[in-house]
């Protein structure tokens, strides 16, 4: 039996994977896509609910992500397609001292790394979302560089792009095994074939854990599922993603935004949370929700919820991703773990590692790719998570 040959393989067509292939393609390289289901961004990518933030913890992530807004945001002048790129920036608004101390505190490293971002007022704050709650409020920060995009139109426009500069997807096909050659990673087997390359990129998300071990590499990852929930459109009223860190009941924080079709897209983090791969909605997430929002922006309670549903955070300990190259495993890259944000770090990530592959990485690129290295200790945390 014939094995075809590439430069490259990725496991996964989607946040991560599509737009490795694109920027891999650019550089003429030799690109397979295999994914188990029938067409692009069909797993975890069509969750994502669209928010680009740069505005994190971390170096690394800062990095990636303000590669990845100049991506999102060049992107229709540059190529022609609408994403549906809104650039409202994120508000993260505060009530309490303590929440006040840490995101002053975290400024320093934000600015330090380039990041469009300062410290409002409450007067201001209640100007950039009119009717936010007023009572306790001390200002908040405010990165107005920052924005979303849709999920589906930017998978898309990656897909064909990639397509177009010469990339393959093979679609409802799945890795079974790795062609292995004195410990090296050579190519893949799959239900329907075997396909070999000098690099094989694991970008399959939710389940990266499993399939790594398969090819003798332990990455510590694993799925939290999350809901979300999008309302009927309506008159714009506000323009940033509203992130509120208070803990709830049932939540950790929330955040929504009102998108470029005017509908409000929102979101939380459960507590305690919610281990494995059940993407079931529950019954529980639109009254929790709610009741925030409501208690944040009245005016949202009479916005009619259209749907619901459950997406797959593949989580590290830390809540950094993993992008790195296995020292165990030649032939082998993992680009996994993005914590739930896969979609606003999946271009920048994309081009970083694409230019380390291909041989011509810079500096910069490296030094991203130096806080995602699978030998960390996992000690820290993403603050911002």
């Amino acid at each position: 039996m014939s094995v075809d040959n590439y430069d490259v393989i990725i496991i996964g067509a989607g946040s991560v994977g599509t737009p490795l292939a694109m920027f891999l393609a650019e550089k003429t390289r030799k690109v397979l896509v295999i994914d188990s289901l029938p067409s692009v961004g069909q797993g975890q990518n069509k969750c994502a609910i669209g928010g680009v933030r740069a505005t994190h913890s971390d170096g690394s992530k800062i990095k990636a992500a303000l590669r990845s807004i100049q991506i999102f945001s060049a992107w229709r002048k540059k190529r022609g397609d609408d994403i549906g790129w809104l650039q409202g920036g994120y508000f993260f608004p505060v009530y309490s001292e303590k929440d006040e101390v840490m995101l002053k505190d975290m400024l320093k490293t934000q600015q330090g790394f380039g990041l469009d971002i300062n410290w409002i007022g409450p007067e201001k704050a209640r100007k950039l979302v009119p009717g936010i709650a007023a009572g306790d409020l001390r200002g908040g920060t405010y990165s107005p560089g920052d924005g979303s995009a849709s999920p589906l139109l930017s998978a898309n426009a990656f897909y064909r792009r990639a397509l177009k500069l010469g990339a393959k997807f093979n679609f409802n096909e799945s890795v079974t095994g790795f062609i292995k050659e004195n410990g090296a990673i050579k190519g893949v087997k799959t239900t329907k074939a075997s396909y070999c390359a000098p690099l094989t990129v694991n970008a399959a998300g939710a389940y990266a854990a499993p399939l790594s071990e398969l090819a003798g590499v332990i990455v510590p990852v694993r799925p939290d599922s999350h809901e979300a929930g999008i309302t009927e459109p309506v008159e714009r009223f506000f323009e940033p993603m509203v992130v509120d860190l208070r803990p709830g009941e049932k939540s950790l924080n929330y955040y929504f935004y009102q998108n470029s079709e005017g509908q409000l897209v929102f979101c939380l983090t459960p507590s305690p949370p919610s281990w494995g791969d059940d993407r079931r909605s529950t019954s529980e997430f639109l009254t929790e929700i709610s009741k925030r929002m409501i208690n944040l922006m009245p005016a949202a309670a009479n916005i009619k919820v259209r749907r619901t549903w459950r997406g797959l955070y593949p989580m590290t300990p830390d809540g950094f991703p993993i992008a790195d190259f296995p020292k165990n495993a030649p032939g082998y890259a993992l680009a996994v773990g993005m914590c739930g944000q896969g979609f606003m770090l999946g271009p920048g990530l994309g081009a970083t590692l694409a230019s380390v592959i291909a041989g011509c990485g810079s500096k910069e690129d490296m030094e991203t790719l130096e806080g995602f290295r699978l030998g960390r200790n996992f000690s820290g945390q993403e603050k911002l998570k």
